[in-house]
């Protein structure tokens, strides 16, 4: 009788869990089960054991069916539910069951830095040829369950991204693999320090070049919360998670135009999930993740111990493609392509050992197939894709390029450098004789070194600035100075501001107050007339255009009124330019196109701005005149934008290149929470907005209401976000003097 009560709790679980998937009990005959347990249920004592039995038996096939049904036909949206079920399974179900033995480190449970974050050094054992191996990994994820009051949902803050960060780099230092777990449906958008955006940043910047091998799985991976632990060498995904940009409620929200407190259609969320290609077969296809690790039947569950033997298999099998990539013996090689082409896959014995540790060729090799990875990512999201011929062209082009920037900038004033510093040396001690032998000498390479550097490209010297234009222009007026009417500032009750008449203010007022300094928006037209020498601007990869990757119903209509509306073909524009003589790189991030939304497109000519920077020599300025963050609807595509775009950053900076970001109006999430936000140099216009997530998202993730100024360029500076505020009267000259007294020596300048 003890059997028959389990397994009668064990139909009302699986009865409750196919409704929490369907999200209501009216589907197929589950309400006729329902109906039938109860039934079975209430006269429990009331027949016999055999009969008893036989009823169970009748129930659980019918319940095996329906769960069989229901497999066959999951939905997007549905699988959502599965992922968000109390039932599955979790970070702490993992480490017990994949790994031998675990440490928790920065405290565990609600004492530990952030509960939603976990960080633990683990062992894991691997066989071969019946031979146990011992393997050390950091193991880093989010958890949700085992103490859910205080796990936040898996919503890290601030430092608890620190907190992963942070043992990541022991797990650097020790010289072992990171496992990453990801169950997050986002990160908690607080801008207390770290600040959410800043974070999520520095962890991707600093993943970009960890050195040692890098596996990450997702269950549920919500924008920039998975991305915080999520740029790794081997992605996986779990066959029922999921891994999106927004989630399908935030998304239909948007989409829907859904006001506060009103309640989004159901067609809507299930249209929304679909559209949003969030699944692992999806993810697969669109190429952001590399395998799909199958779970049971409607998800595995906190008991489904097969399960958990088959991730310890997928974990190990995947840190070892990872090292054997960047092994240079033919025989690692000839087992890798093994382990690929091999569909029976043994969940218990490996081949052979393989040593996790890398020596410094091999991490090179990691660090170059890593950069390559995400390079090649959404390389099919956009339009106006090259064709074959002009590829080629360009491939040559480049080639021609690096070897003569490289023999001008690295050959010749180097080998010019070291000679004049013997020179000099030389000359110092002072002989009458020596002099009049070097002065010569040193005459001639001077002449040499004038001859190869191009006078229009010469540094500017500090001493002579003052003589520099380095005020605005009078090119360009703004359109909207040709109203004859005036406006008030903000800040009138405050400060006593006068009422501004409108030509003055949009005129020789550069859009700011004369009282308060309070910056009126302007126009991103009126930055490409004022801020470079006049005639010095030089558009590149305008071909590039955003495009509808995902086919979302509609959406080529609303980009083709932006393209109308812009005669652009993206969010970004990207440009060659000068401000006071001196040659920079430049993308642009703009409000008219889409609310200055990065998708693929906009990702591609970003690196490719970071690229040709670092091939030239030149400072890379990001001017956001606005953005709102990734856009929606591209997905997946939309968020590897993210780390693709801060890798090529890191490549840029690494270089010894320099990299200024300036925020203007509102610049919020994901290009803020990575490629815009890891730069060392970040300022921002008076009277800017700049953040994670807007007061609306922190509002519905919180229940409190943000006050007054929190995301103002004031807060931002008080938290360290950027370095500086800049006002717009004085963003040419302020930028020239950042250009001449920050980064590195290896500028063209320099």
């Amino acid at each position: 009788m003890e059997d028959l009560r389990k397994r009668l709790l064990k139909s009302t679980e699986r009865i409750s869990y196919l409704s929490q998937i369907r999200d209501g009990i009216d589907w197929g005959n589950l309400a006729g089960l329902q109906e039938k347990l109860d039934t079975v249920r209430n006269s429990f004592y009331d027949v016999s054991e055999e009969e008893l039995d036989k009823q169970v038996c009748t129930l659980e096939e019918s319940l095996s069916f329906l769960e069989q049904r229901c497999e066959e036909n999951l939905t997007p949206m549905e699988r959502v539910r599965i992922v968000r079920s109390p039932l599955r399974f979790s970070l702490q179900d993992i480490l017990e069951n994949v790994y031998e033995d675990f440490s928790e480190l920065g405290g565990q449970d609600e004492a530990s830095i952030d509960p939603s974050m976990v960080a633990a050094k683990a062992t894991i054992i691997r066989r071969v040829k019946n031979k146990n191996i011992t393997q050390q990994v950091m193991v880093i994820g989010q958890e949700k369950g085992h103490g859910e009051e205080y796990r936040n949902g898996g919503s890290c803050k601030p430092w608890g991204n620190e907190k992963a960060l942070r043992f990541m780099q022991v797990a650097q230092t020790e010289g072992i693999p990171i496992h990453s777990y990801i169950f997050t449906p986002g990160s908690f958008p607080v801008e207390d320090y770290p600040g959410a955006g800043q974070q999520i940043a520095r962890n991707i910047y600093a993943m970009a070049k960890l050195r040692v091998p890098f596996i990450s799985i997702i269950s549920e991976g919500g924008s920039g919360g998975a991305e915080a632990i999520g740029l790794s060498d081997f992605r996986m995904m779990f066959s029922h998670g999921y891994y999106s940009v927004i989630s399908p409620e935030g998304a239909g929200a948007i989409e829907g135009k859904i006001q506060e407190g009103e309640k989004i259609p159901k067609q809507l969320l299930e249209d929304c999930a679909k559209w949003l290609r969030i699944t692992a077969s999806d993810n697969l296809k669109l190429g952001t993740i590399d395998r799909v690790v199958d779970e049971p039947l409607l998800g595995a569950k906190r008991d489904d111990f097969a399960f958990f033997k088959r991730v310890k298999f997928e974990m190990i099998r995947a840190t070892d493609e990872v090292v054997l990539k960047t092994k240079s013996l033919r025989a690692f090689r000839a087992y890798e392509l093994k382990l690929k082409k091999n569909e029976v896959v043994n969940s218990e014995d490996h081949l052979i050992e393989i040593s996790w540790d890398l020596n410094n060729d091999e991490i090179k090799r990691l660090l170059q197939l890593r950069y390559r990875k995400y390079r090649e990512m959404a390389l099919g999201g956009f339009a106006g894709q090259p064709t074959a011929f002009s590829s080629f062209c360009q491939r040559m082009k480049e080639k021609s390029s690096k070897v003569y920037y490289t023999f001008r900038y690295d050959v010749l004033r180097s080998q010019h450098k070291q000679v004049k510093q013997v020179i000099k040396d030389v000359s110092g001690e002072g002989s009458v004789l020596l002099k009049q032998v070097s002065a010569p000498i040193a005459a001639a390479y001077d002449f040499i070194a004038s001859k190869q550097q191009d006078g229009k490209q010469a540094r500017p010297s500090v001493s002579n600035q003052q003589a520099m234009a380095t005020e605005f222009g009078d090119t360009y007026t703004s359109p909207l100075a040709n109203e004859d009417r005036t406006v008030s500032c903000p800040n009138a009750e405050k400060y006593g501001c006068k009422d501004l008449w409108v030509p003055d203010l949009y005129g020789e007022f550069c859009g700011v107050c004369e009282t308060c300094g309070h910056h009126f928006p302007l126009e991103y037209e009126w930055y490409l007339k004022h801020l470079f020498d006049r005639d010095t601007i030089k558009e590149f990869n305008s071909e590039i255009a955003s495009g509808n990757p995902l086919s979302v119903a509609g959406f080529e209509k609303r980009l083709e009124a932006a393209k109308a509306k812009t005669g652009r073909r993206s969010a970004i524009i990207t440009f060659e330019a000068r401000v006071v003589g001196v040659d920079l790189v430049v993308a642009m991030l703009y409000s008219d196109f889409r609310n200055g939304t990065v998708g693929s497109a906009e990702g591609e000519k970003f690196v490719q701005a970071c690229e040709l920077a670092k091939l030239k020599r030149r400072p890379l300025l990001a001017y956001v005149h606005t953005t709102g963050g990734i856009r929606i609807q591209e997905g997946t595509l939309g968020v590897v934008q993210m780390p693709k775009c801060t890798m090529a950053v890191r490549q840029y900076v690494d270089s010894g290149g320099l990299y200024i970001v300036v925020y203007d109006n509102n610049s919020y999430a994901g290009p803020v929470a990575s490629f815009l936000g890891c730069s060392h140099y970040q300022f921002a216009i008076r009277s800017s907005r700049v953040g994670f997530a807007g007061p609306k998202v922190i509002r519905d993730t919180t229940g409190e209401d943000i006050p007054p100024g929190y995301h103002s360029a004031k807060n931002a500076l008080k938290r360290g976000h950027i370095q500086g505020i800049w006002d717009r009267r004085e963003f040419r000259r302020n930028l020239h003097k950042a250009l001449l007294t920050m980064g590195g020596r290896n500028l063209y300048y320099r």
